[in-house]
């Protein structure tokens, strides 16, 4: 049967919605309900952008009518939800279809007997977003929507926020699909392909299954055809396609990224009966240690974490979340870590394109209820067959600060939460020890090709496991104390995946700053995440005549602590820092955050000094002592290097080679009082390179000396 003859039917547009109240929902999918003075929502969407829905927690019903055009009796035809923020119960023409759970996860209904005649129909959906009533025991799988201090603590993503459809095939349907590069050696590749086919109850014998693997030049470069005998129901197969010589995928600093596609065809009787693609590449990722090797080339990994690109997830553009990418990538960066949520198919798409690396992690954040176990782990099989195929993703994460803590937007830690998050480090915990457990071990075993993570943030000079989250110059101390409390503990400088300070955003019209220094101060820190007496401490509002001088501050004081923390890393390279990354890339929403990007990506100075500070090679001057290192992250060594280093009027300079993928000392100045620090290197394979040292750093490493 050709793909023509089974039409698909687009169910995204114009829906109406009403609140479910009174006996609503048990009347509401009827075809012969009047609707008529229920208000309209885009589909794909999230319910606050209807009229009259602004404010509201759910659950809300969604109606839409749709012509079905006739099919072949042969056809069978599902209703495919590409994504339900967070529960939905379908309903067609009055009758109940079914469940779904889960934000990210698709789901399909067989809806053939309903639609066989075609015609008109009723499609009727109850969504559900509730709100937790306990956050250290949260019952839903949402990540940061759910819980977060950087998202606006009254927003709620509700909705049917992704695209559905009706989509047809024939008598054998392809249910799923899942794709992972395997080996990826310069002589031989790997695709294992393990795909689920649905059959009717009166079944065909058997499905001929077509995985055909198309090179980046549209091309075959392997095939692989076998039978599958059918039972009604589900027929699961998993196989291998070996590639000779194939296309290697290497991040951006490190080569090109050419794209394959995967086809895999179900036929019957010699037609075509189901077809799906993903497109991938070739590409090897394992841990040595706690060092990523990609390829075989070890990588000191430079990145951040990225919020949603909007709070309103769907209704981000596909330029919107691909520029995310780009801006991380003209950071100098090389991953991102997709924080704490599933974002949508188009980012992970842009990685891909661009080399970008992606740390993925699974939407747990803080306490959950011993209830949601079993449902995280089909979650999280779910989410390796929708992003296992992605080359770019070279890391999954079952969970962030796996701490039962109630900590709210605009607010710092608690007393309560802080000694509930040093119980958390110390001590065994259901959701650290037995969640999580099951969480990575439901992600090793769908995708043994990646490295996993059994959570994030948790990592004490007890625990060998993991990574760490230092916020010196924010929560604690000074930030000049990064370098010493690492000397101290070293096991924390492993992988720092979380550090930065928050700063005022340039556009902000929307603080009113016409009202400074009396700002909606409780506003702000409930909805836009302020955290006053953190940013009173390091850049005191009293301080600043003026709200420009006020956001000038904030941001030069956040600019200071990413270029010196970061340098501080840098320098630990290998030795035994593996990588790091800030906190965060970009805001949501409207927010005075820890993003060095507002929410129309205008820049802060805090993104120029991360640019800055992750160059591929710099040279560097450790304002505490005046030590002088170059910091070299290519391949390839630099012979005959020049570093010269001017301190006010005083300039010296030393020549000799930079050690390839290392950080080589190269000498000692005096800084004394200077006020104006500069060091540049010269060489033929990367011209000129320079850093400078603002007076901010010069004078907050000076009074914390």
């Amino acid at each position: 049967m050709d793909e023509a003859e089974r039409p698909s039917v687009d169910l995204g547009g114009s829906w109406l919605v009403h609140p479910a109240t009174g006996d609503l929902p048990k009347e509401f999918s009827s075809p012969d309900l009047d609707d008529s003075g229920w208000t309209r929502a885009r589909v794909p969407g999230h319910w606050r952008h209807a009229a009259g829905l602004g404010e509201h927690d759910g659950p809300v019903l969604y109606r839409r009518r749709f012509t079905c055009p006739d099919a072949p009796a042969s056809t069978r035809r599902f209703l495919e939800l590409d994504g339900v923020f967070y529960y939905g119960d379908v309903w067609l023409d009055g009758s109940y279809v079914g469940a779904t759970e889960g934000y990210f996860a698709p789901h399909a209904f067989d809806v053939s007997d309903a639609l066989r005649d075609g015609g008109d129909h009723v499609l009727a959906i109850e969504v559900a977003s509730p709100r937790t009533s306990d956050p250290t025991a949260k019952r839903t799988i949402t990540g940061i929507f759910g819980h977060w201090d950087n998202l606006d603590a009254d927003w709620n993503p509700g909705g049917i926020w992704r695209d559905l459809r009706i989509a047809a095939s024939g008598a054998v349907r392809i249910d799923r699909l899942r794709v992972l590069c395997t080996e990826a050696t310069a002589e031989r590749g790997r695709i294992l392909v393990d795909v689920t086919l649905d059959a009717p109850d009166d079944p065909p014998a058997v499905a001929a299954l077509s995985i055909e693997v198309v090179g980046p030049d549209g091309e075959p470069i392997a095939h692989d055809d076998r039978e599958v005998p059918l039972s009604r129901g589900t027929n699961g197969i998993v196989c291998t396609v070996p590639v000779e010589a194939p296309p290697r995928w290497w991040p951006r600093e490190h080569g090109t990224q050419p794209l394959c596609t995967v086809v895999v065809t179900a036929s019957v009787d010699g037609a075509p009966s189901d077809r799906r693609t993903r497109r991938t590449a070739f590409r090897d990722v394992r841990r040595d240690g706690d060092v990523l090797v990609v390829n075989g080339e070890r990588m000191f990994l430079k990145g951040t974490n990225l919020a949603p690109t909007r709070a309103a997830l769907g209704d981000a553009t596909a330029d919107e979340l691909a520029r995310d990418i780009t801006l991380a990538a003209d950071a100098n960066l090389d991953f991102v870590r997709v924080h704490g949520h599933v974002t949508r198919p188009e980012l992970y798409d842009a990685a891909d394109e661009q080399g970008m690396l992606v740390w993925q992690d699974f939407p747990l954040q803080w306490g959950y209820a011993r209830s949601v176990r079993k449902q995280a782990v089909r979650q999280a099989r779910a989410m390796v067959d929708l992003l296992g195929h992605h080359p770019s993703i070279v890391q999954w994460c079952a969970h962030n600060e796996p701490f039962a803590i109630d900590r709210a937007p605009g607010t710092p830690i608690s007393r309560r939460a802080a000694a509930r998050l040093a119980a958390g480090f110390a001590l065994p915990s259901w959701n650290k020890d037995v969640l999580d457990r099951s969480v990575a071990r439901s992600l090793h075993r769908a995708d043994p090709s990646r490295p996993v993570l059994r959570h994030s943030g948790t990592v004490t000079t007890l625990d060998h496991t993991g990574d760490s989250h230092v916020y010196f110059g924010w929560y604690h101390g000074e930030m000049t104390d990064l370098a010493p409390a690492l000397r101290a503990a070293p096991r924390l400088a492993t992988f720092v995946s979380e550090f930065g300070a928050q700063a005022v955003p340039s556009t902000s019209a929307w603080m009113q700053p016409e009202r400074y220094p009396d700002l909606d101060w409780e506003t702000l820190s409930h909805n836009h995440l302020l955290q006053r007496s953190r940013l009173e401490r390091y850049v005191p509002v009293d301080e600043c005549k003026t709200f420009e001088e006020w956001t000038d501050a904030t941001q030069a004081y956040q600019a200071a602590l990413l270029q010196l923390q970061i340098e501080d890393l840098r320098r630990l390279k290998y030795r035994p820092t593996a990588g790091f990354a800030q906190f965060c890339l970009a805001d949501s929403h409207p927010a005075v955050s820890w993003s060095v990007l507002d929410h129309e990506r205008v820049p802060k100075r805090g993104y120029h000094a991360l640019r800055d500070a992750c160059r591929p090679v710099l040279p560097m001057v450790e304002p505490r002592e005046g030590l002088v290192h170059v910091a070299n992250d290519r391949h390839r060594p630099l012979l005959g290097a020049v570093v010269v280093v001017e301190v006010d009027d005083h300039r010296r300079a030393f020549t000799g080679d930079i050690a390839a993928d290392a950080v080589t000392y190269v000498g000692q100045v005096a800084l004394g009082d200077a006020v104006d620090v500069r060091v540049r290197l010269e060489h033929p394979d990367v011209g000129t390179v320079e850093q400078g040292y603002p007076l901010s750093v010069l004078d907050i490493v000076r009074r914390t000396r």
